[in-house]
């Protein structure tokens, strides 16, 4: 049994390879996904610097699904060449949000070069499963977390300042960091000069 799961499995990879076309590439990779076998991660991750967005989206949806197992190989095989391969693959972290990835999303949050990296790394400080912290962890994790996010509101960038407060909005609602946030929210809503991360600021004090 397992050496015909290994041949499926095979097969479904080999179709992605030879895939000729967009079209037929997306669906491969959607096969691959629903199968949600451990040993298609790797592959699921390639795809993600493939210049395919739909291909690409596939992967991260299949990968999202997979939850925890995923985590390693993505923490693992994480691209530090290709920044819309890397982009992906932290949105697929933040949305699974399991706290091994803390150290990952605080690095790209604060200094990836590519905007959109650091855009969903700031989202994903906020939403990470502070549970599965040892007890002892979990504390100085959030404070890391907070005082990054809180950081990064006075980034030039609008769109992540706005990223930064989307991710401690999250954060309000699963921490005791509740109080802190809401009066630097309020603190943003005299100073931030972008309408758009301001009217998101409100958006969040009114929440």
């Amino acid at each position: 049994m397992t050496s015909k799961l290994m041949t499926d499995h095979q097969q479904l990879i080999q179709a992605i390879e030879q895939a000729d076309s967009s079209e037929s590439l997306i669906a491969a990779v959607r096969t691959l996904a629903d199968v949600r076998s451990e040993a298609g991660i790797p592959k699921l991750i390639a795809v993600l610097g493939y210049n395919n967005p739909g291909a690409a989206l596939a992967a991260v949806t299949g990968l999202i699904q997979m939850g925890a197992t995923a985590v390693p190989r993505l923490l693992e095989l994480l691209d530090g060449y290709n920044y819309g391969a890397r982009a992906y693959a932290i949105r697929a972290l933040a949305a699974i949000a399991d706290p091994r990835a803390l150290e990952v999303l605080l690095n790209a949050a604060k200094s990836d070069f590519a905007p959109s990296v650091r855009r969903a790394a700031s989202k994903g400080l906020g939403n990470l499963h502070w549970h599965q912290l040892e007890p002892s962890q979990i504390r100085i994790a959030q404070e890391t977390a907070f005082q990054t996010l809180v950081e990064i509101c006075q980034d030039p960038d609008w769109s992540i300042r706005y990223a930064a407060v989307v991710g401690l909005q999250t954060m309000a609602n699963q921490t005791h960091f509740l109080d802190q946030i809401l009066a630097h929210f309020q603190q943003m809503s005299q100073t931030e000069t972008d309408l758009a991360v301001r009217a998101r600021v409100q958006l969040a004090i009114n929440s």
